[in-house]
């Protein structure tokens, strides 16, 4: 399972997006939740990389508003299951680009880089949204693992 490879501080983001989903008074965990939490928690490469770029928790925080508002405007319907799958996808993803890196454990930073792979993701859409990019995003993380 992909959860045991958490370091402390991807840990603290999946625990943190919890929180959040609580506090949107969400019954699932999604992507958007995990972005808000690398933001949130701050004390993590990814969190540095999004700040590099100009993406804040406000910002996200507000984007993110936009998109449900939008959301409910298109559907009756709104909400998912605990974990909705995109939430898992970018799990197994992050799990995946530790590997790519030669990380021993999932950090922050890969759970940022797998929000990037869902295309339909409130995460990925907020991010592109905001001017953070794939390729900028990777480049300042690496640039932060670099200088850890």
């Amino acid at each position: 399972m992909p959860l045991r490879r958490l370091d402390d501080a991807a840990r603290a983001v999946v625990d943190l997006a919890n929180q959040i989903a609580h506090e949107f008074e969400l019954e699932y965990v999604g992507t958007e939740h995990v972005l808000l939490a690398i933001l949130r928690h701050s004390h993590n490469v990814a969190a540095r990389a999004l700040n590099r770029l100009g993406v804040t928790e406000e910002k996200v925080n507000a984007a993110i508003q936009e998109l449900y508002r939008r959301s409910k405007e298109d559907t009756w319907v709104f909400g998912r299951l605990p974990g909705s799958p995109h939430y898992r996808n970018v799990i197994e993803r992050a799990m995946e680009i530790a590997d790519q890196l030669e990380a021993r454990a999932i950090g922050a930073e890969h759970l940022l880089l797998a929000l990037y792979h869902d295309k339909e993701s409130t995460a990925q859409r907020t991010l592109t949204g905001l001017g953070a990019t794939l390729k900028k995003c990777r480049d300042e993380v690496l640039r932060q693992l670099s200088e850890k």
